[in-house]
């Protein structure tokens, strides 16, 4: 099966990408909302929230200090649009230091530009173990 997806939204994400990958802050400003939420699953279970600007001095603190650029390597898996609101689901890997995750990006179009409402990460799961999410039916 050959999914299509919007090709604005499509762009839109290789820019973020690349933007964010390279700590470029200026940049990075304009493709996010003001009241961004990003929800990052914790080690120990939970979700932590970080604000637009807390995660902002992140990707600053990390460009500031001579960081190596980010990898922009991802996959979308997925993208579902509602007027002006879509939902982007993709495989996303930083470094080969880093874990691959899952995101999910909530975006919403504002003056005519797609910009990042909310971002969610969770840890990529190990395929061979992932099972539905209801149990299986023992009748029929």
């Amino acid at each position: 099966m050959t999914k299509s997806f919007n090709p604005e939204i499509l762009a839109f994400i290789d820019v973020l990408a690349d933007t964010g990958s390279h700590y470029r802050m200026d940049e990075m400003e304009g493709l996010y909302t003001e009241d961004l939420g990003f929800l990052v699953l914790t080690p120990e279970g939970e979700v932590a929230r970080y604000s637009k600007a807390e995660m902002f001095s992140e990707f600053r603190s990390r460009g500031e200090a001579g960081e190596e650029p980010l990898s922009t390597e991802k996959r979308v898996l997925h993208v579902e649009e509602q007027g002006d609101d879509a939902t982007a689901i993709l495989y996303r890997r930083m470094s080969n230091r880093a874990a691959p995750a899952f995101y999910e990006l909530r975006l919403k179009k504002l003056d005519g530009k797609w910009r990042v409402a909310g971002e969610t990460v969770m840890p990529w799961p190990d395929l061979a173990t992932v099972k539905g999410f209801l149990p299986p039916r023992t009748k029929s």
